[in-house]
């Protein structure tokens, strides 16, 4: 395993990056949750990851779209969300700690209230980024909004291109090859804090998945270090699993690629657990509001009601169904987003 290790670390040396988190993320044991549940559940921190109080899994990937932006002149870059997306308050805290210009494009799942921002969409105006809006229209879906929002994107990047300026697009979540590149080195992280552990070994691994970027690049690390480790990627929105699962081999493949790894990721180990994220994106669920509560009053931590928390569900569903045995070494990857305990009531449903 330590020779894994290290080859791979010196291909991911290769590829531009910027720091600016604070690794590796704590990696510990919930002693108080693991007796109640009769397994040996252990967290890893990326809420701890930085670049202020309020870091996530996007920060890991950011560390390499930005270093490649920094490494290209860029003078702005655009990227896109909801309007409390964890993933656009991330790109534009670490823009600031760049001198890059951020501009956002934010769908509006739920309207916000301009005289009352909350929790992310309060930290981009704090964060001085240009904040574009954009609503779902009657008759629109979701997604239509969306794809409006990129060619709002694709526009406004053309024209600083056309005044002198170098603008880079980041894609919703840093879901493309080379922010997934981040959680393949992620997994390099985890397993190298194993080793300082006696040779901890997880069975399975739970984490939240939207855009698929981390879970691309989970699998990614998986094949260059030849884990066994199984991934169950709990998402936090519908989707479509074959079409999904497909994007992310691709993603994955891709993010190899880039490493200059000669692994081949397997698409039938890429587990997607679909049965957490009703009632929809962003609208709390009875599981998850009992998720949340329980790691609260066990162990005094936080996670949020629209990823961690309904990934945290999956878990402990797993758990109470047998399908996670007794006594198993089972690791919650903890991918940050709590500022959304603060967000709209729509989002944060009740907790007590």
């Amino acid at each position: 395993m330590r020779t894994a290790i290290q080859e791979s670390r010196e291909l991911l040396q290769k590829l531009p990056r910027t720091r600016l988190g604070f690794f590796p993320t704590p990696l510990q044991r919930l002693d108080r949750l693991s007796e109640q549940l009769g397994v040996n559940l252990y967290i890893k921190r990326d809420d701890f990851t930085g670049i202020s109080l309020f870091g996530g899994n996007k920060v890991r990937k950011l560390e390499y779209l930005l270093g490649q932006a920094v490494a290209d002149g860029a003078t702005h870059a655009i990227t896109y969300g909801a309007t409390q997306s964890n993933h656009a308050m991330e790109t534009a805290a670490a823009c600031r700690r760049l001198g890059i210009q951020p501009i956002l494009y934010l769908t509006a799942v739920v309207p916000p209230k301009p005289e009352e921002l909350r929790s992310n969409l309060l930290l981009d105006h704090i964060l001085g980024a240009e904040i574009h809006i954009v609503p779902i229209e009657p008759g629109e879906t979701e997604a239509d909004a969306e794809a409006r929002s990129f060619a709002m994107g694709t526009a406004r990047a053309a024209e600083l291109n056309a005044n002198d300026q170098v603008c880079v697009d980041i894609p919703m979540g840093g879901a493309n090859a080379l922010g997934s590149v981040g959680f393949a080195a992620a997994m390099v992280e985890l397993q190298e804090q194993c080793e300082t552990m006696g040779g901890l070994r997880f069975s399975r691994i739970y984490h939240s998945t939207g855009t698929g970027g981390t879970m691309a690049g989970l699998h990614a690390g998986r094949a260059m270090l030849g884990l066994e480790t199984q991934i169950v990627s709990v998402s936090a929105s519908r989707k479509d699993e074959s079409s999904y699962l497909d994007k992310v081999h691709r993603l994955c493949r891709d993010a190899l690629a880039l490493i200059g790894s000669d692994a081949m990721p397997d698409r039938g180990a890429m587990h997607l657990n679909l049965t957490q994220w009703q009632p929809g994106y962003e609208q709390p669920s009875e599981a998850s509001t009992e998720a949340i509560r329980l790691l609260a009053r066990t162990e005094g931590l936080f996670v949020d009601p629209v990823y961690t928390g309904k990934a945290l569900a999956g878990l402990l569903a797993d758990v109470d169904s047998g399908e996670i045995r007794k006594g198993e070494n089972v690791l919650f990857w903890h991918t940050g987003g709590a500022t959304a305990l603060f967000a709209e009531p729509e989002i944060t449903g009740s907790m007590f």
